[in-house]
């Protein structure tokens, strides 16, 4: 047997590299938490901004951080299973970024539809004697979200003293798509040439609307493809939850043994990759 002051000795040591391990730990994860968090308001500040919202970043960290809890809460309640709690927690960490891609997208898109008939009527009030400045403002009077947004602030831009071209840069930058390109370049050349902005907008405003169009049935005709990844997607999860409940001493083994997790990654990479494979399939872009 040890002697007591060996015995008293070791467990000493024992409890100082315990309680250095738990204080490197707690430091990392703060240092790591505070990363993250500066990281996550930063970027939200400038999202919330984009989308002409004005939302603290700090409440919506508190808010993505109580979503990630609860979501790994649920999924370890109803399953039992910790090692599915945690990537369901982690991977909630990701659903901000998620949302913003969708909400952009649809905005975008939103952005798009509304372009054709915005040009017109610049336009119009153009052919009208009206200048650029008071068409522009008449159109953020009588449009809705996000052009109005987009040239209203294009408008107040020009009022602080920034120049045509820069706004129009500025524009072009937000609103990253090719319809938008194809209006900023038109308006441009218009603008340095000296030719007729009102011929010019009604032009561009006819080639977008005929760029949509063609968009449109595209989207129509690979709407099917796009429903089939969905489906086929879907299908093993509805199979694995219908044999849940017919079989629970069964799929047991699927949800709590090695050999059932590493058959689940397996699962979950061919879903993604299927349907990461049909979407790819049927994006044609125009």
């Amino acid at each position: 047997m040890m002697p007591t002051d060996v015995l008293s000795l070791v467990t000493a040591v024992i409890a100082i590299s315990a309680v250095l391990i738990a204080w490197f730990v707690i430091d990392l994860g703060t240092v790591t938490m505070a990363r993250y968090r500066a990281s996550f308001t930063e970027r939200a500040h400038f999202q919330a901004q984009e989308f002409f919202l004005f939302i603290d970043p700090r409440k919506l960290f508190v808010a993505n951080l109580a979503i990630m809890a609860l979501g790994g809460i649920l999924v370890w309640v109803v399953t039992g299973a910790a090692v599915l709690a945690v990537p369901i927690f982690l991977a909630l960490g990701l659903l901000p970024r998620w949302l913003y891609s969708v909400l952009r997208a649809r905005r975008l898109e939103r952005f798009e539809q509304q372009l054709p008939d915005a040009l017109m009527m610049i336009s119009g009030a153009l052919r009208a004697g009206l200048g650029l400045s008071s068409a522009l403002g008449q159109l953020v009077a009588e449009t809705a979200p996000p052009i109005s947004q987009e040239f209203g602030l294009m408008l107040r831009e020009q009022r602080m003293g920034v120049t045509l071209e820069q706004s129009l840069g500025n524009l072009s930058r937000r609103i990253p798509t090719p319809s938008t390109t194809l209006t900023v370049s038109a308006m441009r050349i218009a603008s340095e040439t000296g030719g007729g902005l009102a011929e010019t907008l009604e032009r561009t405003a006819h080639t977008v609307r005929s760029r949509l169009q063609l968009e449109g049935k595209i989207r129509a005709l690979t709407a099917q493809g796009k429903l089939q990844a969905w489906v086929v997607g879907a299908l093993p999860l509805l199979l694995m939850g219908v044999l849940n409940k017919m079989e629970p001493e069964a799929m047991a083994h699927l949800w709590h043994t090695r050999e059932g997790w590493a058959t689940l990654v397996v699962i979950a990479i061919f879903e993604i990759l299927g349907i990461h494979v049909i979407r790819r399939i049927v994006a044609i872009d125009v």
